[in-house]
């Protein structure tokens, strides 16, 4: 029987609310006061909402190999809870609803970069990039990438340099961060044919992996503050939060746990959840401070 939590489902509310609130931060950052409230709200909505789009379209394009993967077999059309046209209006209508809000209440260029974002995610990376290369989170992180950049705009109209470092961030972030769920679910992987890093090249290769990547976003995450974008009170969060990155990479290494990948992974999702709001006191406090 459907029942919202099904379509709730397909929106991956833990993975838009991330989204979200990186995109909310890139709006406060873009300006040194508070953002119109026009742009907040609708700005807000549209990536929200294209978001929940993207992931139920990545629902409905991996709904065989779902079927298979144990992570992914009791979800909505796995389970036959719902069928694969309700999920595609579901899809379109979110994703048409988003596109309005952003054209009309927010301006067009957020909403061509949304689209863009929405489409190298659910199509390029669902349909292609994912069943193509060992690369794939790599080059598709572009997509999930997007969201600062998008908040950003909403404001400002315009693409910035320091916008561009925030998508930066989240880029060289994504391989490290899905790189160790990989590890975590690579018989998963293995079983429905996905490319994933630890499956082509093995566990060991991927520790080595996560951990370069990890050395180079402790040096792109203290480019905020070397290019003046950030004070201290960013570096310093930075600096605690990339110890911590830096520990569970090198632990990767050294331990077989089977568990820690997977507290690696979670690390990774708080990480840039404190990092994102890290730059965002910062930015207030400094001008705060100055203002006074």
């Amino acid at each position: 029987m459907t029942h919202w939590r099904d379509y709730l489902e397909l929106c991956k509310p833990r993975v838009v609310a991330l989204i979200v609130f990186t995109a909310v931060v890139g709006m406060l950052l873009a300006t040194t006061g508070a953002p119109p409230l026009s742009a907040l709200l609708a700005g807000t909505a549209g990536i929200g909402l294209a978001a929940s789009s993207a992931a139920a379209i990545n629902h409905l394009l991996d709904r065989r190999i779902d079927a298979v993967m144990a992570r992914t077999r009791e979800r909505p059309l796995p389970t036959g809870h719902l069928t694969a046209t309700r999920v595609a209006t579901f899809a379109g209508t979110l994703g048409a609803l988003a596109m309005v809000i952003l054209v009309v209440f927010v301006n067009v260029l957020t909403a061509v970069l949304t689209f863009a974002s929405l489409i190298g995610y659910a199509v390029v990376y669902t349909t292609w990039l994912k069943r193509a290369t060992p690369q794939n989170i790599v080059i598709g992180g572009a997509a999930g990438a997007a969201p600062p950049v998008l908040g950003w705009t909403s404001v400002t109209g315009q693409v910035d340099a320091d916008a561009l470092l925030l998508f930066l961030i989240i880029f060289v972030w994504t391989p490290p961060h899905f790189w160790a769920l990989a590890i975590y679910r690579r018989a998963d992987y293995a079983a429905v044919d996905i490319p994933m890093l630890p499956v082509t090249h093995g566990v060991t290769f991927t520790r080595w992996q996560i951990l370069f990547y990890t050395i180079l976003l402790v040096i792109v995450t203290t480019l905020p503050w070397l290019t003046g974008m950030s004070g201290l009170v960013y570096l310093s969060g930075a600096t605690v939060l990339n110890a911590g990155f830096l520990w569970y990479a090198f632990a990767l290494l050294r331990d077989d746990d089977r568990q820690l990948p997977m507290r690696a992974f979670g690390y990774s999702v708080v990480y840039l959840m404190v990092l994102f709001a890290f730059l965002m006191v910062d930015h207030y406090f400094t001008a705060w401070t100055m203002g006074g």
